[in-house]
């Protein structure tokens, strides 16, 4: 009997196997127990030499182990499942890529502008001090004023200061002249609380960018300067200004801004005017040798402007369908 041929044929036939039932087909044919052709050869071992014994029964031990391990691995594979098979020619898959939140773009564009005119970007705490949120700002408990800020007081356990989150961004007003000297120009965006009814126009929490210049000659020109050339950037050189007295009472004279796009209507976007006094004795700077102006602006309101949203919520909605359309 030649083994060789023997094995040959049986690899063959295990590995054309499309099936389970095909590869049971080849099991049987080779290794069945009644009429396995590998099998008839061991049975008629016991009618040979016992030279022909050691040489050809070693060789059809092996080639049963061999065999059946092939079998196994065959039967394995079809557990697995169908082989994928990778068509070289077929045109790649688009990958899908995340969305950047409108809120998100509005916060780096406000950034890059005024970083082009030379402001720094500063941050501060969400959790704020009264005295940062308030005192500091011209706002003392007694003042009328602190009605316009609905706020979330917080319970403080370890000191005796009020605290409570952050009404508008104003408080790093103080903190940054606390702490460094003038000149300097600033901007700071972060979110801001509010303690009132959600409609379309109102949430609990949004975003504002607080803008701060102090230095030795700083008017209201270079205020109206620095305002009209960041809008333009924002909204295109096409946008007109108005500018109104208003009350802030960090502010002395307060202005309010409004802008109007091509075929639109003038909308207020902006709250400003000339750091108050009482701000710079707050943190000891000499009013006589320094002024500046501060602005503030809502992200939220200038988002729905630019790219015409209706509704506040949406932002703040988790909604994909909405933030894949930016």
């Amino acid at each position: 009997m030649d083994l060789t041929a023997l094995k040959a044929s049986a690899i063959q036939d295990i590995e054309r196997a499309n099936n389970t039932q095909e590869v049971e087909a080849a099991r049987v044919k080779y290794l069945g127990r009644k009429e396995g052709e590998l099998t008839a050869i061991l049975r008629g071992l016991k009618d040979m030499t016992p030279e022909e014994k050691r040489t050809l029964g070693t060789a059809a031990n092996e080639l049963r182990q061999e065999l059946e391990a092939l079998i196994e691995k065959k039967l394995a594979a079809f557990a697995r499942g169908p082989r994928t098979r990778f068509d070289v020619t077929k045109p790649g898959k688009k990958l899908a890529l995340g969305h950047a939140h409108p809120l998100t773009k509005i916060d780096t564009q406000i950034r890059e502008i005024f970083s082009s005119l030379n402001f720094s970007v500063v941050e501060g705490p969400e959790l704020e001090e009264e005295r940062y949120n308030f005192d500091a700002l011209n706002i003392p408990g007694w003042h009328p004023a602190r009605d316009m800020w609905d706020t979330f007081w917080v319970k403080n356990e370890v000191s005796a200061k009020r605290m409570l989150m952050r009404t508008h961004t104003s408080p790093m007003q103080v903190r940054y002249m606390e702490a460094h000297k003038a000149p300097f120009q600033i901007i700071v965006p972060g979110r801001t609380f509010r303690y009132e009814a959600t409609d379309a126009s109102h949430e609990i929490n949004f975003y504002q960018v607080e803008g701060l210049v102090v230095g030795p000659d700083v008017t209201l020109a270079n205020f109206k300067f620095v305002i009209e050339a960041f809008f333009k950037r924002f909204f295109g050189s096409e946008v007109e200004f108005r500018f109104r007295p208003s009350y802030f009472p960090f502010v002395e004279p307060g202005v309010e801004v409004d802008i109007r796009l091509p075929g639109g209507r003038w909308l207020e976007v902006m709250g400003a005017g000339m750091v108050h006094r009482n701000v710079f004795d707050a943190v000891k700077y000499d009013f006589r040798n320094v002024q500046g102006f501060a602005f503030g602006m809502g992200l939220d309101r200038l988002a729905m402007i630019k790219y015409g949203i209706p509704d506040i919520r949406l932002f703040y909605s988790g909604d994909l369908r909405f933030t894949k359309q930016f």
